[in-house]
């Protein structure tokens, strides 16, 4: 285990600002993509134009060919990952990720389906020899092969990824599987290096952060999560009420007074899910309105000085703003010119 570096309070804008450097949103960055999404801990991709405009609130001059190229041409990867939730994450971390979560997102689909495991090892058998030889398959079609209720589930027993075109701008419905070894090569690497890697991906994209906050991320139990945390989190921090903050020793921690410039969020941002309440980007009292059990899809929002302070939607080619309360000039300008080069960007 490396040596604990001592303790220091952290405050909730130091939290803020920690967050807003690591998720590239206080600077666009100017990095290659699959670089960019390590740094980010991989993107949500349940909607396919999220995962673009996600990325084009981090990274400079991005457009959306780049996104879809990187994805046909394996540089990304989309598959089922933490949470059992659909994300697009750089090439090289695909395997680490897969195995670091699997034995949890297996045991979370089991739990609801307690007397399914042998027809999935079964069915999951069926897809693997079905996709061996390489042509892709759509999702009516693996429901025939296995039936819906399995179909649902038995990508926990076999490795798959959502195949471009489906998942992006273009088709935007992630329904084309492949086996993961044909696309991207045989598994490399052990359970527990993977679970080093998601504590490493997560802390530098959201940290410092709570045991229970990578836990819930990475929708693997703490206790699984132990060892590879004592192995990586050297830096030891506490937060305003008294919570252990885990994180990497050099990973940034910006002045709490550095200015953050406004950002145009899509819906699901990581950022705003329960696991990175602690930064205070979505304040408590606004979160109702951007999750609800009515809303299928959470609001796209937007961020000034690092704070949710509205929504927005795009609507007759450009985007409208919807904000919770009085906005000064200056910022109502800056929203205006971001919101004038995200509809250039969705055009």
């Amino acid at each position: 285990m490396p040596a604990v570096a001592a303790e220091r309070i952290i405050t909730a804008r130091e939290l803020n600002r920690a967050l807003l450097a690591r998720q590239l949103l206080l600077e666009r960055s100017r990095a290659p993509l699959p670089r960019a999404l390590e740094r980010v801990g991989g993107i949500q991709a349940q909607y396919a134009p999220s995962t673009y405009v996600g990325l084009w609130s981090r990274l400079h001059a991005l457009s959306r060919d780049q996104v879809t190229r990187a994805l046909e041409r394996r540089r990304t990867v989309q598959a089922t990952l933490m949470r059992m939730t659909i994300h697009v994450v750089a090439r090289r971390d695909f395997w680490p990720l897969a195995l670091g979560t699997r034995a949890a997102r297996r045991a979370r689909w089991l739990r609801t389906h307690p007397e399914a495991e042998a027809a999935l090892r079964t069915a999951a058998d069926r897809v693997h020899e079905r996709l061996a030889g390489g042509r892709p398959l759509a999702r009516a079609e693996l429901e025939t092969l296995v039936g819906r209720p399995l179909a649902a589930g038995v990508g926990q027993w076999v490795d798959l990824v959502r195949l471009p075109p489906s998942g992006t701008w273009e088709r935007r419905r992630a329904d084309l599987f492949g086996l993961a070894e044909n696309w991207e090569g045989p598994p490399e690497g052990s359970e527990e290096e993977g679970r080093e890697r998601l504590v490493r991906r997560y802390l530098a994209a959201f940290g410092p952060a709570s045991r229970a906050d990578l836990s819930s991320w990475a929708g693997v139990p703490v206790r699984v999560l132990d060892s590879a945390i004592d192995a990586v989190a050297s830096r030891r921090l506490r937060g305003e009420d008294g919570t252990e903050l885990l994180d990497l020793p050099r990973a940034p921690l910006p002045d709490p007074a550095t200015p953050a410039p406004v950002r145009l969020l899509p819906t699901w941002d990581a950022t705003l899910l329960v696991h990175a309440r602690r930064t205070g980007l979505l304040p408590d009292m606004h979160r109702p309105r951007i999750f609800s059990s009515r809303n299928p899809h959470s609001h796209p929002t937007f961020l000034v000085d690092g704070v949710v302070a509205g929504t927005w939607r795009h609507e007759d080619g450009r985007i409208a703003l919807q904000p919770f309360g009085r906005l000064d000039a200056a910022d109502r300008r800056a929203l205006a010119e971001e919101a004038e080069r995200l509809a250039a960007f969705i055009a």
